[in-house]
């Protein structure tokens, strides 16, 4: 469904114990970024090219995100969307056509891109070959067969995430861009509690 927020779509690999092939200084680097993260929030803008370059859509929300494991998307334009994660759901909520899906996080072989960001040392060490093109850009690489993407890049800026470019598996660029950022109001797993509203179809494929 094309309605169905990209970021959900482009999965990234949670297979544990494959051998990794990246080098422990660059993982170092990216987790020393990643380390003066513990909550994040602000807007997005994303746009999605599709192999010729040509802009196929655009949205931007608004985001949360607490390290580990917890994360909120909410796409305010063009349609309304909420995706929450939690250590144990992947809630998508999709207002328009009030349906709520949920997938168990456990035993799942595909993350978000903002589940590999929120994601503990031992996934990016395990799961992901890191590279680094500059002080600030780092690029990860999932080792599983198929993960639903080619590769995921983080830009940072004095410390703080200010962009992510993915290719996914159908050599589908999406960039998302960062704005108004706020790494210092805390924020609490109760923050990323959702009940789905009366009246919506629910999809539950963990049951």
């Amino acid at each position: 469904m094309k309605r169905i927020l990209l970021i959900t779509g482009l999965a990234l690999c949670m297979v544990i114990g494959v051998a990794r092939s990246d080098t422990p200084t660059t993982t170092d680097a990216l987790l020393a970024q990643l380390a003066g993260i513990d909550y994040l929030q602000g807007n997005f803008e994303q746009t999605q090219q599709g192999q010729n370059g040509k802009t196929m859509a655009t949205s931007s929300g608004r985001f949360q995100l607490l390290r580990p494991g917890f994360f909120s998307w909410e796409i305010l334009s063009p349609d309304s969307q909420l995706i929450i994660a939690n250590p144990e759901f992947l809630w998508h909520h999709d207002r328009d056509l009030e349906t709520v899906t949920r997938r168990p996080v456990a035993g799942s072989e595909q993350m978000a891109p903002l589940q590999v960001l929120g994601g503990d040392e031992d996934i990016l060490r395990e799961r992901f070959t890191v590279n680094q093109s500059s002080d600030t850009s780092f690029t990860l690489i999932p080792v599983a067969s198929d993960p639903g993407f080619q590769h995921l890049t983080l830009t940072f800026s004095n410390g703080t995430l200010v962009s992510m470019q993915i290719l996914d598996s159908l050599n589908q660029q999406v960039e998302v861009r960062f704005s108004n950022l706020d790494s210092t109001t805390p924020l609490a797993p109760e923050d990323f509690a959702f009940s789905p509203p009366d009246g919506a179809d629910l999809f539950y494929y963990d049951e």
